[in-house]
């Protein structure tokens, strides 16, 4: 099942995309997509709808972010051995964890800002993983019982900021619009394998990052064991996953993000993102 929030910004309504490709809406249900709709009670519920008497939402709304009321927006650094390698990074012994702020979350179609001043905004497809239940210092054998769902998200950065001024890497990672995510949820029923998922990113219809969360060093239930012994994970929370090689920092000589660029990205499976760069007011 596909679940997805539709409608303007600030007012988005719960919704579910069925066979055709036509988004439902799903507000006559529940209230929306967080909390108890995310646990396997509330995705079984919904996955015993009859989703032809939904009603249909006309036209193509803008979708936000699939899931709200998260507490937590967890991202992995350098989870990939070949991203590890064109940054010039050592392998890391244990996954690196950074938050993103919850004011970058944004829809998987918003433009994204070139913030003032900034020379190396860098783009960053990865794996987000949406937990349905409270993770706290749960075994790995039991991490993805907790997960509701998975995603396509956007790790936005501004390397100069993460790595070239000081502190840690979230001043780089957190600024309004890094965090697309989305079309939608996609149920873990409907994802075989997390480990086994091709992604991309295009810039300006240049293909940037090939790759596949098979080279993951630390896989999804490793990550949500992990992080759930720091953090305590909640329903709506995301983790984002880490990046495959060909990010822009990586390239030789470095490309960076500048506003009136197209990004395009995406996981098999899990739908497409696309985003205009524009420049801060």
């Amino acid at each position: 099942m596909k679940l997805l929030r539709h409608g303007p910004a600030g007012q988005e309504k719960p919704g579910l995309l069925d066979a055709e490709g036509m988004i439902r809406d799903l507000s006559g249900v529940i209230p929306d997509l967080a909390g108890e709709a995310l646990s396997p009670a509330g995705i079984a519920r919904l996955q015993g709808l009859d989703v032809a008497a939904l009603p249909k939402v006309a036209g193509r709304p803008r979708l936000g972010p699939p899931v709200t009321g998260m507490k937590n927006f967890v991202c992995i650094g350098l989870n990939y051995a070949d991203h590890a390698a064109e940054t010039g990074s050592p392998i890391p012994k244990e996954p690196i964890i950074f938050l993103k702020s919850l004011g970058a979350l944004q829809g998987p179609d918003d433009d994204v800002v070139i913030p003032r001043n900034s020379a190396k905004t860098d783009w960053e497809v990865e794996l987000a993983v949406i937990i349905g239940t409270t993770a706290r210092s749960v075994p790995e054998a039991q991490a993805l019982d907790h997960v509701a769902g998975y995603a396509v998200s956007n790790d936005v950065s501004e390397r100069e900021w993460q790595l070239e001024r000081g502190g840690t890497w979230d001043k780089g990672k957190g600024y309004e619009t890094f965090g697309p995510l989305g079309p939608w949820l996609v149920t873990k029923d409907e994802v075989a394998d997390p480990q086994d998922l091709a992604m991309f990113c295009d810039v300006d219809g240049e293909r940037m990052q090939d790759g596949s969360t098979r080279t993951m060093i630390f896989g999804v239930a490793k990550l949500v064991s992990y992080v759930s012994h720091f953090i305590t994970l909640h329903p709506g929370d995301v983790i984002s996953t880490g990046t495959p090689p060909g990010v822009g920092m990586g390239k030789k000589p470095p490309v960076f993000l500048r506003a009136g660029q197209t990004m395009r990205l995406g996981i098999a499976g899990l739908g497409e993102q696309n985003q205009r760069t524009v420049a801060a007011e």
